[in-house]
């Protein structure tokens, strides 16, 4: 049984009981929002090592990584200590988005080593699989595998489903400033205008799902059309897209298949809330899955923070499932340090949210924070941190003359002045 049906049948599987005691809630609330959709466990029967999360907006937000080798920069221990880095600074998920050489293997090591989710996007895959350029694929090939990477134990796989030969029209009618941004979207896309084919993904829908249900793997429905830039936010193209996507989400659940939904993208900051509302009620609270969103498009470099101030918002309004932006954004394929930056930038946003939303217990690290702070305890504040090292570094690089203060303050420093003071001691300045 997938986690859905299972939930349905009021059976609490020990996937559900781990989601529960990571989330301070009872078992029965997190088997009756699985039952619903309200609530993905992404966990594929033969990815054994998994620690299992839950993804939905009424949990923590989760974080997603996106790694991979590409054709110029194809070194896999670089990227397996991004994904053991990842894993170690807390991220939930890990997205393999390989391009090039065994991808295979790589993915099959993931899933027998690595505790958190993993996903894929299986039309990359199918190009390097078959060594075929993409006008020679069948739809066939791609359906292919699809099971393929659901035997390998993947744990849910981005699938563009959404866009039909009705899109082709669409993007040359309301001619986009950056038309399709997406790279399975726009190999889709590619491949539907130069074979005459509708859209493999969409067409073959339901063995998609018969084989998503026989391994539970959650179907993460890809929106091709996401807004690439500030101007093409909320068009045609993209609410179009989304209101297909509400459909197909509706489809799987009649199979007793996990969904999430992926959204945007570039966005004006402005639009963000009314985005998720609009995306709740499309696809029926079923959990969103968004990249960033970018608020403005002029900060390469500095798009780990464009995303981090989308995500924050979009998590407040209702994102369940944030996929980190690093500052190699649109520039090259992020480097250790890049993926450190993405990760910490994401889990603010994500925790900054969830505090908004009051999800149990979120805030606890804060208020010991401030109780470390208030008592000058250096020691407990690295505890909190969420980058300790960091924290310390820049400490120590400034060291103040006092061991109470800081080089900022010295003993003009507030907090140590009010401790004193409450305490009836002489405050010493001078």
């Amino acid at each position: 049984m997938t986690q859905m049906e299972a939930a349905r049948k009021g059976i609490i599987t020990k996937e559900m009981e781990n989601v529960a005691k990571k989330e301070f809630r009872d078992v029965e609330f997190i088997r009756e929002n699985v039952a619903t959709g309200k609530i993905a466990i992404c966990a594929n029967k033969n990815h054994k090592c998994i620690e299992p999360n839950g993804v939905g907006s009424m949990l923590r937000t989760k974080i997603n990584v996106n790694l991979g080798v590409s054709k110029d920069c194809k070194d896999y221990d670089v990227e397996m200590k991004k994904v053991m880095e990842a894993v170690n600074m807390g991220a939930e998920a890990i997205m393999d988005l390989s391009s090039h050489g065994d991808t295979t293997g790589f993915r099959r090591k993931l899933t027998s080593e690595c505790p958190a989710m993993i996903g894929t996007v299986p039309v990359y895959d199918s190009v390097i699989h078959y060594q075929k350029d993409l006008k020679e694929l069948t739809a066939k090939d791609f359906i292919d595998v699809v099971r393929l990477h659901a035997e390998d134990g993947v744990d849910f796989v981005t699938l563009h489903c959404g866009i039909t030969r009705k899109t082709i029209d669409q993007i040359k009618m309301h001619k986009r400033k950056t038309n399709i941004v997406s790279r399975g979207g726009s190999l889709v896309f590619a491949w539907m205008t130069m074979t005459g084919e509708e859209n493999p993904f969409y067409e073959y829908y339901d063995d998609i799902l018969e084989i998503c249900r026989e391994y539970d793997v959650t179907i993460s429905l890809g929106d091709a059309c996401r807004p690439g830039c500030l101007a093409d936010a909320g068009d045609v193209c993209q609410i179009e897209e989304l209101v297909r996507l509400g459909e197909l989400t509706k489809r799987a659940w009649e199979k007793d298949v996990q969904v999430m939904v992926e959204g945007p993208g570039h966005m004006p900051l402005d639009q963000v809330e009314a985005n998720m509302k609009i995306q709740q009620t499309i696809c029926m609270g079923a959990p969103f899955y968004v990249l960033g969103p970018l608020v403005t498009d002029i900060a390469p470099g500095y798009d780990h923070i464009t995303s981090a101030i989308g995500g924050a918002v979009a998590a407040m309004a209702g994102a369940a499932f944030l996929c980190y932006v690093t500052p190699a954004e649109h520039l090259a394929l992020p480097n250790l340090e890049d993926v450190k930056q993405g990760i910490i930038a994401s889990k603010i946003a994500a925790h900054a949210a969830d505090i908004a939303k009051g999800i149990p217990h979120a805030r606890d690290i804060d208020d010991k924070m401030s109780d470390a702070r208030r008592n000058l305890d250096w020691e407990g504040m690295w505890e909190c941190a969420i980058d300790p090292e960091t924290a310390k570094k820049i400490r120590e690089d400034r060291m103040p003359e006092h061991e109470d203060t800081c080089s900022m303050c010295g003993k003009f420093c507030a907090v140590r002045s009010m401790n004193k003071a409450l305490n009836d001691e002489v405050i010493d300045i001078l």
